[in-house]
């Protein structure tokens, strides 16, 4: 793989670094971890101005080089990342432009694109947690609806989502791999109760969703009833594949303020930590150069991520909580000071073990799909 920029990718980062330049200065402050509707409203805001720059495709369409491109500029500038977006952009557009009817693409894909619809992501059970397959919400057909009864938990931004993507059982005496559907749930409709989750970061960026006798359309059914577990698989797919990769860009840009801060206050003449941001730096690096590759492969598969986000997924995880443990040794006692935005992002960094799916699930699907292993217990 040539790694160098064709004469089209440097063009366009120019390009994109001029508007950066121009754009960037004018957004509003940012708001406070904790204020959701001012985010929601800081983040459509900048993802309109992506999209009427031209820019709000490149997480969809674009050839790999320009995404890649776009990616490192947006972070090495400091510009918003996807924010509220997250689910829209990275999950649930992408799986609707793969696997939804001309329809679904016309309704839904143009508002997540410029930011007028938020989505959020609805999985996780509380008896089921990574284990999807074992997901009870039941989804019963009732004319031209769904009613779905049931309830979710960890489901991303639903406080202030306008739409969730969420996994039901149409089919329960089914294997619980099969009788599942993909629903598309508008989050107005009459029976959902959401109640917001606090993390140990402080913020309440999780909810719990309530579902008592919902409709939903059954054109609201992205793939065929019932082959829902292989449309789970393509969401999965974008969202270990490629969902983080703009986290990478970031994690070198707080690398390098580390380095800087170790410089001011006199942490830098410990050599055993020159080594630890040293060899960090060489992860990170590493990591990029595997984006590279994942993002490439999957443009020659056809869009859809193969099994390499695993194995980014797994060692990212693992890469960020070192970063922010080399933090808390810079800054001291300032790492424990939650109005500072690193302590934040080092207690957010304890849930990308679990976060798109467990280490230990990365794991399996590294020995069964790349490594040839068996299945565990077979």
């Amino acid at each position: 793989m040539d790694f160098g920029l064709t004469e089209e990718e440097a063009e366009f980062r120019a390009e994109l670094r001029s508007w950066l330049a121009t754009t960037l200065p004018r957004l509003p402050p940012k708001p406070s971890p904790d204020d959701w509707p001012g985010r929601r409203a800081y983040d459509t805001h900048w993802q309109r101005l992506l999209y009427d720059a031209g820019y709000a495709h490149l997480h969809w369409e674009a050839a790999p080089g320009l995404r890649l491109v776009f990616l490192e500029e947006t972070e090495l500038a400091g510009a918003p990342y996807v924010g509220a977006n997250f689910v829209g952009l990275l999950h649930a557009g992408p799986t609707i432009a793969a696997e939804g009817t001309p329809e679904q693409r016309e309704r839904w894909l143009g508002p997540i694109l410029r930011g007028d619809e938020i989505w959020c992501q609805g999985f996780s059970e509380p008896d089921a947690g990574s284990d999807l397959a074992s997901l009870r919400t039941r989804a019963v057909r009732d004319g031209d609806d769904y009613l779905v009864t049931g309830s979710k938990i960890w489901t991303s931004h639903a406080e202030i989502a306008d739409w969730c993507e969420l996994l039901v059982r149409t089919d329960p005496d089914a294997h619980r791999h099969r009788g599942i559907s993909w629903l598309a749930l508008p989050m107005d409709a009459p029976g959902i109760t959401v109640r917001p989750l606090r993390t140990l970061a402080g913020t309440a960026e999780f909810a719990e969703v309530f579902l008592d006798e919902v409709r939903v359309p059954v054109a609201n059914r992205v793939g065929a009833e019932n082959d829902g577990w292989r449309v789970t698989m393509v969401t999965l797919s974008f969202e270990r594949g490629t969902a983080f990769v703009g986290e990478v860009v970031a994690c070198r840009r707080t690398l390098a303020a580390l380095a800087v801060r170790a410089r001011e206050n006199g942490r830098w003449d410990d050599p055993a930590l020159r080594r630890r941001l040293g060899r960090l730096h060489t992860e990170f690096t590493a990591l990029w150069r595997l984006t590279q590759w994942n993002v490439s492969e999957a443009r020659a598969g056809g869009g859809v991520p193969g099994p390499g986000g695993s194995v980014f997924k797994l060692r990212y995880s693992g890469a960020r909580q070192e970063l922010y443990e080399a933090a808390a040794e810079v800054l001291g006692p300032d790492a424990l000071d939650l109005d500072r935005e690193w302590a934040v992002d080092r207690l957010s960094a304890l849930s990308y073990t679990i976060a798109a799916g467990t280490s230990q699930i990365q794991r399996n699907i590294i020995a069964e799909r790349l490594l040839g292993l068996p299945k565990g217990g077979a």
